[in-house]
């Protein structure tokens, strides 16, 4: 399987913007796939729907199964109040019917460590699918200590960073920070933008290099 995870610094920081945008920029060069492994809060926030609406999917480019839990919650909690488990083992056996001609961008659920289970993380799948890890950061104040835990959590496990990209205003300070303390490259940068519509996906996807990821 080829493709990239996608990891936050911390729930609600951009991921599905990210993940919208990524699919877009892929897609001038190969033919892509969407992928939502875990969704809590389903029926308020629907990161599958957005992204195929955010970036123009077509039914084949979205890959719908999932575990997907009713309450807002950490996955251990939302998965623990529903009456069930979550297991790495089943999400790696839907893994294995995502289509091999297609490029996938896999949306993680919050952050690198927030709880799956009792004894296990988001890590573990990330390390368990194999795929390179795009971290999405806030780029305000706050980001560089996030980023860089994010990143340092990650080498731990030997998990490839392909880089990270920040969500809000551009700041090259923190920016700058980013890239020496962490010896990681800063991808490219989502500006706030003045609506979240597939048009303004289309154009930010535009501006974005697609070169790091062959």
């Amino acid at each position: 399987m080829r493709g990239i995870f996608v990891t936050g610094t911390d729930t609600s920081v951009g991921k599905t913007v990210v993940s919208a945008t990524l699919v877009s920029a892929f897609r001038r060069d190969r033919t892509v796939g969407y992928w939502k492994p875990i969704q809590t809060g389903i029926e308020v926030d629907d990161d599958t729907a957005e992204v195929a609406s955010l970036a123009s999917c077509a039914l084949e480019e979205i890959f719908t199964a999932g575990i997907r839990l009713k309450r807002p919650l950490s996955p251990h909690l939302a998965a623990r109040l529903a009456g069930t488990r979550i297991q790495i083992a089943e999400l790696i056996e839907m893994s294995g019917r995502l289509a091999l001609d297609r490029f996938w961008v896999i949306e993680g659920a919050g952050g690198l460590l927030v709880p799956i289970n009792e004894q296990e993380m988001m890590a573990d799948l990330i390390k368990a699918i194999g795929l390179p890890v795009v971290v999405a950061a806030r780029s305000g104040l706050g980001t560089i200590n996030h980023t860089l835990l994010t990143v340092e959590a990650l080498r731990r496990r030997d998990i490839t960073i392909a880089g990270v990209i920040t969500v809000g205003e551009p700041n090259i300070e923190n920016r700058l920070a980013i890239e020496n303390y962490g010896h990681v490259r800063v991808l490219a940068e989502a500006p706030q933008l003045l609506s979240v519509e597939p048009s303004a996906i289309e154009s930010l996807a535009a501006t974005w290099p697609i070169d790091w990821m062959s």
